[in-house]
């Protein structure tokens, strides 16, 4: 229903196109300057508000480079704080965003920072690191990378899309065009000629060489406050319990929907901060459940912000779990994907792996 009330919203998502397109233009023309460093600076971003797996394509970018000495700079979506801020073991959900949190979790050799300024950002960060990864700066125009990866939901080619605010895109379509590299997120593991070609159809001819297609893999789940692992199958005949705050639960619902005949989903916005209530319903939801086999699960996004010390001892007793994802390049362009980060960040290199080197 929600979806149809949106439509009454098409004026305004004409005007804002125009007060888009024209700000572009100003960029693109050169009245409005756009700021460009000389060390490697990929951008991933993409078109829409809300999840098309920005963070699994960084991460896959760090595992890529990790010869360099590299920093993630976001700009920390959903934090109470502001200005420019270092990732150390005191950062917090709430301190810097559950993304950079999660960021600096995983890859303890990373350098995580978060700015909403990211021009001021780089040039904190520029002269200790060998090139920077920015998460979601698709449209920070004042900054120029020196390469861009944009990224569409395989989902949303299935139905039409409109600007802000009628619809979720943030710039007409054809600005893909700016971009260095084009890939389809989330798509069926077995892609069919057909849901590629439907797609493909999207793009000019020109930009479909550039064009790759990614899947989600899922591996064993982790446990939220210890060591402990559990694989897909430790899941079945057991009723689980999920906690979201994503944009898009469906990926994760159907995975976990073939290895469980119950899910009981609490599903929350987009970055949503978790507060005491939430967890004290789903606590009493799981204990009141009858079943004798039961877990509850979260992504691993979502645990970043179960950390928090006011809710983080409502659930130590209890068995929670998170799904770690990685993304799949298609296997025949794999190659190709993987050469066309590594030449650009080869032939952008100031040589400064003396920073490695020294570390």
């Amino acid at each position: 229903m929600i979806k149809y009330l949106r439509l009454l919203l098409l004026p305004f998502s004409i005007l804002y196109g125009v007060v888009v397109i024209c700000r572009n233009k100003l960029y693109d023309w050169g009245f409005f300057k756009s700021v460009k460093f000389d060390l490697p600076v990929i951008c991933i971003g993409n078109l829409v508000v809300g999840g098309s797996g920005k963070s699994p394509v960084a991460e896959y970018l760090v595992r890529l480079l990790s010869d360099y000495k590299v920093a993630i700079l976001s700009r920390g979506y959903g934090r109470e704080t502001t200005g420019f801020l270092l990732a150390d073991g005191n950062a917090t959900a709430r301190s810097i965003g559950d993304e950079p949190l999660q960021f600096y979790h995983k890859f303890p050799g990373v350098t995580v920072a978060v700015c909403e300024d990211r021009v001021k950002g780089i040039h904190l960060l520029k002269d200790t690191h060998d090139l920077i990864i920015l998460d979601d700066a698709f449209q920070h125009r004042r900054l120029r990378p020196g390469f861009s990866i944009l990224l569409f939901d395989f989902q949303k080619f299935y139905s039409p899309q409109f600007l802000l605010p009628a619809g979720n895109l943030r710039e007409p379509f054809y600005g893909y065009q700016r971009a260095d590299v084009l890939m389809v997120t989330k798509s069926p593991e077995w892609l069919t000629l057909e849901q590629k070609q439907h797609c493909t159809r999207s793009f000019a001819t020109l930009y479909r060489e550039n064009l790759f297609f990614s899947s989600i893999q899922y591996h064993d789940l982790k446990a939220l406050f210890s060591q402990e692992s559990l694989s897909g199958t430790g899941l079945l005949g057991r009723t689980i319990f999920l906690l979201t705050g994503i944009a898009n639960p469906k990926p994760i619902l159907n995975e976990l929907g073939s290895l469980s005949a119950e899910i009981i989903h609490h599903d929350y916005a987009d970055h949503h901060q978790f507060i005491p209530a939430d967890l004290i319903k789903l606590v009493e939801a799981f204990q009141r459940h009858p079943a004798k086999e039961k877990i509850i699960i979260t992504t691993e996004k979502d645990a970043q912000r179960l950390f928090d010390v006011t809710i983080k001892e409502l659930l130590l007793d209890l068995p929670i779990f998170y799904l770690p994802i990685r993304i799949a390049v298609q296997a025949d362009r794999k190659f190709k994907f993987d050469q066309k980060i590594l030449e650009y960040v080869s032939d952008t290199s100031r040589n400064r792996r003396i920073y490695k080197e020294k570390n």
